[in-house]
């Protein structure tokens, strides 16, 4: 899979999963299937930052989440990050978004134009739609 393409989201609440293949560099059904229960929780509240570093290690990858704070700060442009971007009346689910080399791979781009999900379009964003509250990282090794 070309991982300069971005990775559309199929479902309300797959942006995790979209970030997950994005990350992987497989497709969209392929990293669904590396969540448990993945096709119901896309369908019905998404997923914690939890289920996508299990997904992760499913696909060969150590991560790890951490709350965002000023030492993450600088951490989050390291491409391979997915942040978390909080609750707002923007995204009032939240939003999870994947750092590609200089930009952020946004699952969802067109969202605040169409809300319809099967009209999706996925696309990069140099600066990131709303404040970061976690992020998840690649775990360095010792």
């Amino acid at each position: 899979m070309n991982k300069s393409k971005a990775i559309k989201q199929r479902s309300l609440f797959g942006c995790g999963i979209a970030c997950v293949a994005y990350t992987l560099g497989v497709e969209y059904e392929r990293a669904l299937k590396l969540f448990k229960e993945g096709r119901r929780k896309a369908m019905t509240k998404g997923f914690v930052c939890r289920e996508i570093v299990k997904a992760l290690e499913r696909g060969g990858k150590q991560y790890e989440y951490r709350y965002m704070n000023r030492r993450m700060k600088n951490k989050i442009y390291e491409k391979g990050t997915i942040v978390f971007i909080k609750r707002s009346k923007k995204y009032t689910f939240g939003h999870y978004l994947c750092r590609a080399e200089k930009s952020w791979m946004d699952p969802w781009i067109n969202f605040q134009k169409n809300k319809d999900v099967i009209k999706a379009k996925a696309g990069f964003r140099k600066r990131l739609p709303g404040k970061a509250s976690y992020v998840i990282l690649p775990k360095k090794s010792a």
